[in-house]
Formats: structure tokens, C-alpha cells, sequence
């Protein structure tokens, strides 16, 4: 009766796991269809869509997903070389389509079923969580110097990602000049009526030492108590002088920027060009413009993402600075919705523009990530520093709770900036 009973169990767990080996290979199946169905679904938008909403939107995922997949991969391939186990690394998010392991390596290579970012799952980013490893294939009892260069290696791979982007964009289309020069006063304008004329160099403005021209937008956008802006030019001649300049407002369309005055009312423009005032932009600018004439060349390209690539840091921190001061409003930040307007925008001046946009985005990432703030890289990297400082481990718990706070918080700032978003794009 046992001997009958045995295998009668033995047949029945031969089944259960006939059924379960079964029920995984229709799951990758059906995984696989949903991966083919995507990905030929992001080829028809791209090829017969282009430049509508749903082309916006696959562009924006197709960016967002190159810099998640390309700020993983730096975490880790700096874990393999400091000798944290992975357990896996993936491409796209959600169910598993494809999973392999090379020889003598435990880390799993998976691809998800939805292409969008990416992930590097290390044992011990907090703490041992698998008491089968070694103690020393944690990324928690990894020196403190290795776990600085896992952490700051996703940011790293950020920022040579934008400086090859940056590159590949002067090499193929040409590079302007990023100093404070003038390329161009318009006539008629503020500041021509002032004197101020192209090749004039711009010094500062509102107390700030301008550079470049990405810096000065920045602080025209900071909140100024006065309504007008202080300048001191440098003449071609090499003399200096101070301009308080009050912007003039323009009616922005279709590439026209009319100024509006006395005489050349707005509604006089308006019914000029027959246009209604949904239809048009209000404006304000004194005039000036960036150098347009393209350079090209192997040094001039380097030139060119050395300098926009620390010019566009320097001003993502003086951003961040204005909000933290608060000279520049929540509404200077853009979610979800307001990256697809900005996409929107970019498209409609071609590649280049994307090439640009994207290179942007992927130092937006890098720089926030970096910020010492808990549930960011920064915030991990702090945490080591302090255990640096102090010569004490932090208590894992009480790390993890901190970064999990922090990180609700961001997302429910996240969701006011989305909310703020979708209000302007409908109103």
C-alpha cells in the first residue's frame, strides 16, 4: 500500500511540475508576442507618424529608456569590478521575456517586456538580504571607496553619455559660439536704442558674471524686484559700460516677433496679421541674441561639449539654488507632461534638436542624481561619508527609512509638477 502510495506522489509531482514548466513557456511566450507587438509598434509610430502626439510620446520614452538603461549599466559594471553579486540586470521593466547566464557568471541578463529604462539589482545596496552569499559579495560590507565608485558610476555614465551627444552634434551639424558675445541686436529693439551692437560682450547681469549665454537665461528667469535689468556691456573697442534695460513686449508667431508700442498697439498687430490672441505669445526680450554662425571641425566639436557641457551643469545648479531660494518658481519644472511639450517643441527643428534634447536630459539626470538628497545616489553617497566621517556604520534600518520617506516625498512633488503641467497644456 506505501509502495502504491510513493509512486501514485511521484506521478503527481512528475505533473505539478510538468504544468508549471508548461505554464512558464506559454508565460515567455505570450511575453515575447507583447515585446514583438511593442517594439513594432514603436517602428510604425516613428516611421509613419512622425511629428504627432503619439511620436512625442514614444521619442520621450525612447530618451528616457536609453539614459535609465545607460545610468544602470554604469552601477553595474563598476559592481562586477568591485565583486558585488548581481542577481540581475535587465533590460525594460515589467514581465520576463528572455533570461540567460554566461559562464561562471551567477548574474541573470533578462529582457522585459516593456522597453522602457532598466535595472541593476545588487545583493547588499542596504543590507545582507541572501544568507547564501559570501559575506564579501554584498555592496554593503564593500569599502568605503567602493561603494562611493558603484554609487557615482550611474551619474558618470550620465554625463559621458551627454559629452558624446554634445560631440556628435557639433561633428554633424556644426557649433556656435557658447561665449558672452553678441551675435545680433535686432533693430528697433531696447537694446539697440541703447547703443549696445553685435560683438559687444555681455559681462553681467543683475550682479551676475555671465559666461555664457545659457547662464544668462537663467538669470533673466530669476524673479527680479525691479522691472528692469542691469547690464554691463564691453564694447569692441574694449571700454565698459552699465545699461539699466527695461524689456520690451513682443507678440511671438510663426517665427515673428513683432514689438509692441504706443503707436504699434497689440490689437493693431493682431488685426495686421489676422490673428487672434489665442493664437499669439506676449513676450518680453531687450533685443540680443546668441552668435549663429556654425564652426565645424574635430577641435571645435570637443570645444563645443566641453564648454555647453559645463555651462548647462552650471546652470541646472543655479536652478536648483533659485528654487531652493526661491527667485525661481515651481513653475521652471517640468514632469512627465511638460518633457512631452519640450519634445514636442524639439521635433519640429529636427534631429539635431532631439540629439540635443536628449544630451540635456541625460545631465538632468546626472546632476539630480547626484544632489545629496535620500532615495538619490547623492543621498547613498552622503550616508557613506558620513560613516567616513564619523568612523560608525549607519544602522541599515533607519537608512532605508530615510530613503523611503524621501522618496514618497519626491513623488508626490512629482504629481503637483504633473498636475501643474496638464493644467497649462489644457488652459
Amino acid at each position: 500500500m506505501s509502495k502504491k502510495e510513493t509512486t501514485e506522489d511521484k506521478t503527481k509531482k512528475k505533473n505539478v511540475k510538468e504544468e508549471i514548466k508548461e505554464e512558464k513557456e506559454q508565460s515567455a511566450i505570450v511575453s515575447l508576442i507583447e515585446l514583438l507587438a511593442i517594439i513594432a509598434f514603436v517602428i510604425i509610430v516613428l516611421v509613419f507618424f512622425p511629428n504627432t502626439a503619439i511620436w512625442n510620446i514614444v521619442v520621450l520614452l525612447l530618451i528616457l529608456t536609453v539614459l535609465i538603461f545607460v545610468h544602470e549599466f554604469g552601477h553595474f559594471i563598476t559592481g562586477k569590478m568591485c565583486g558585488v553579486h548581481i542577481y540581475e540586470f535587465a533590460l525594460g521593466m515589467g514581465p520576463k521575456v528572455l533570461g540567460f547566464r554566461r559562464k561562471n557568471d551567477p548574474t541573470i541578463y533578462t529582457l522585459r517586456a516593456f522597453p522602457i529604462g532598466g535595472y541593476c539589482q545588487l545583493a547588499g545596496e542596504e543590507l545582507e538580504d541572501d544568507e547564501s552569499l559570501p559575506k564579501d559579495k554584498f555592496m554593503c560590507n564593500k569599502t568605503k571607496l567602493q561603494r562611493l565608485l558603484i554609487l557615482v558610476a550611474g551619474v558618470t555614465m550620465n554625463f559621458i553619455t551627454a559629452f558624446v551627444l554634445l560631440f556628435l552634434i557639433a561633428i554633424c551639424f556644426g557649433s556656435t559660439d557658447q561665449s558672452n558675445i553678441i551675435g545680433n541686436v535686432e533693430k528697433g529693439s531696447v537694446a539697440y536704442e541703447a547703443g549696445i551692437r553685435a560683438g559687444d560682450k555681455i559681462v553681467s547681469c543683475n550682479g551676475y558674471e555671465i559666461t555664457t549665454w545659457d547662464k544668462l537665461s537663467v538669470v533673466t528667469a530669476m524673479k527680479n524686484k525691479n522691472d528692469y535689468y542691469e547690464y554691463v556691456i564691453e564694447h569692441k573697442d574694449g571700454t565698459s559700460e552699465s545699461y539699466k534695460l527695461v524689456p520690451a513686449d513682443y507678440i511671438m508667431f510663426d517665427n515673428e516677433a513683432i514689438r509692441i508700442t504706443d503707436e504699434h498697439t497689440k490689437e493693431k498687430i493682431l488685426e495686421e496679421y489676422n490673428k487672434s490672441e489665442d493664437e499669439v505669445v506676449i513676450s518680453q526680450k531687450i533685443g540680443v541674441s546668441a552668435p549663429s554662425e556654425k564652426k565645424y571641425g574635430f577641435i571645435n566639436s570637443i570645444k563645443y561639449a566641453a564648454i555647453k557641457f559645463k555651462s548647462i551643469v552650471v546652470t541646472m545648479l543655479m536652478i536648483i539654488w533659485g528654487l531652493i531660494t526661491g527667485k525661481i518658481g515651481l513653475n521652471a519644472l517640468s514632469g512627465p507632461v511638460g518633457m512631452y511639450s519640450i519634445v514636442d517643441e524639439a521635433a519640429k527643428y529636427g534631429i539635431e534638436n532631439i540629439i540635443y534634447l536628449s544630451a540635456y536630459l541625460s545631465i538632468n539626470l546626472g546632476v539630480l542624481n547626484i544632489l545629496p538628497i535620500p532615495a538619490f545616489d547623492g543621498g547613498r553617497v552622503l550616508f557613506v561619508l558620513i560613516e567616513a566621517i564619523t568612523r560608525k556604520k549607519v544602522n541599515a534600518k533607519v537608512e532605508a527609512i530615510i530613503h523611503s520617506v524621501c522618496f514618497v516625498l519626491l513623488m508626490i512633488l512629482m504629481l503637483y509638477i504633473t498636475c501643474k503641467d496638464i493644467l497649462r497644456l489644457i488652459f
